[in-house]
């Protein structure tokens, strides 16, 4: 389906922070949005206020009359996430509507573009979302659908004047293989999403599949370590081919020095704390210097970028609390979470509230939770956000703390943790999940702020 001939476009899970991007492109390129999800959001009440039509009826009675019937300029966009019995997706399904894969339609845009793609298990995010920050700060310009709410833009998508995207390369039900990219980077293959690929192994096969995507003489950026062939290593490490060296933190920041074969950059300071994200800024880098951008342009580009909603997010910080939001929500993200916060706050007392995403992934991982959330000071476990799943037979957040080894744990309502936060005061929040537990942000917040 060629884009010029898309007049409307309807999105079956529009709230979906990757859906909500390829709406926002289609709405500022004229074209009639509208779409469906089953919960109001901010994100869903943010793309109202910006004129989408938004129905959170699964009924094809709710469809506006534009969408009732099929039309050959109508495109209808969904997510794997979706179930197989919405009504909704099944109305476009019976009338033969175009339907595509949200993946699907990034290929489509990006075909004929310059394509930097960002693939990985963790850091995809923010590793993509500092890319078009520095491309957008330096002047070269470049579209960007992303996977997180940068917080220099407030938005998931980002518009150009030239013929460069930069796009998040999702693995989930293997949508990144719709991608033929210019510039390739992977930052990570831990074992994940063991429900749609059954093991590492087939995961990691996926993740070659993408590597060979790659265009005629385009460029693989890979972390150092992992087993990609014919890619440029990165990492904080003396052995990679882009480095970051002398890695110290200064006040709330982390400073280190960037290098390869033809070009040092020192003392480069970034707001995002941790080595992870230390080595996400470094392939950043490595990246705009190829296309040729002043290294003294992306070294203000770097000290100047703020950051993901929901990434390591400073909600308050005051000194009397801190309370820092994040999205991770696999063991190796906690991890590196855990370990930027202590890297900062070294002295101080730990409580987190933390949201286990999916039954499978609770279950696959949960020896691996466990072991880290052992190291909180003091945790509360809201009970396991299904997602698109249905629940499985003796797991929940129970059967995750019974393996924790730590002593102030337990399982607890978000109203638990208000009151609890509310009479307790603790001097270091830190609230993590993929699920809905960002619902918790504004409520904990005012609590702290009015205590």
């Amino acid at each position: 389906m060629e884009l010029s001939k898309i007049n409307r476009v309807f999105f079956v899970g529009i709230g979906g922070i990757g859906m909500s991007a390829l709406a926002r492109y289609f709405a500022k390129r004229g074209q009639v949005v509208c779409g469906y999800d089953k919960t109001r959001t901010k994100l869903t009440e943010a793309l109202e206020r910006e004129g989408i039509l938004i129905t959170y009826i699964d009924e094809a009675s709710a469809l506006p009359l534009a969408f009732l019937d099929n039309h050959d300029d109508t495109l209808v966009v969904y997510t794997p996430a979706i179930p197989k019995d919405s009504k909704i997706l099944n109305h476009f399904i019976d009338h033969v509507f175009a339907l595509k894969k949200r993946s699907e339609v990034l290929g489509i845009i990006s075909k004929g573009m310059f394509c930097i793609g960002v693939a990985g298990t963790h850091g995809k995010t923010t590793t993509s979302s500092i890319v078009a920050h520095i491309l957008k700060d330096t002047g070269y310009d470049c579209t960007a659908f992303l996977g997180g709410i940068t917080s220099n833009y407030n938005s998931n998508v980002l518009f150009g004047k030239n013929n460069v995207v930069v796009v998040e390369a999702d693995e989930y039900d293997r949508s990144f293989l719709t991608l033929h990219p210019d510039i390739a980077v992977v930052t990570s293959m831990d074992a994940d999403h063991l429900d749609i690929y059954g093991d590492k192994s087939h995961l990691e096969e996926s993740f070659r599949l993408y590597a060979n995507q790659l265009k005629e003489n385009g460029t693989l950026y890979a972390h150092e370590g992992l087993p990609l062939e014919n890619s440029v290593s990165y990492a904080a490490s003396a052995t990679a081919e882009a480095r970051a060296e002398n890695l110290r933190v200064a006040g709330s920041k982390f400073v280190f020095d960037y290098e390869d074969q033809s070009t040092s950059i020192k003392n480069i300071e970034l707001m995002l704390p941790g080595k992870h994200n230390v080595e996400n800024t470094t392939v950043a880098i490595a990246i705009a210097l190829k296309l040729g951008i002043d290294a003294g342009k992306i070294k203000a580009a770097v000290a100047n970028f703020k950051g993901v909603k929901r990434r390591f997010e400073y909600i308050v910080n005051n000194n009397d609390q801190i309370y820092i939001d994040d999205y991770a929500h696999h063991p190796e993200e906690l991890k590196a979470c855990f370990d930027a916060v202590r890297q900062l706050y070294p002295d101080k007392k730990l409580t987190v509230i933390f949201q286990p995403h999916l039954f499978t992934r609770t279950r696959d991982f949960a020896d691996e939770f466990a072991k880290v959330l052992s190291t909180a000071d003091e945790l509360m476990l809201l009970e396991i956000y299904p997602a698109r799943e249905l629940p499985l037979e003796g797991i929940n957040s129970q059967f995750l703390l019974d393996k924790i080894t730590s002593n102030n744990k337990k399982v607890c309502g978000k109203d638990f943790v208000i009151q609890h936060v509310k009479e307790t005061k603790p001097e270091l929040i830190l609230t993590v999940g993929a699920g809905d537990i960002d619902t918790l942000i504004d409520p904990l917040k005012n609590t702290i702020n009015n205590a």
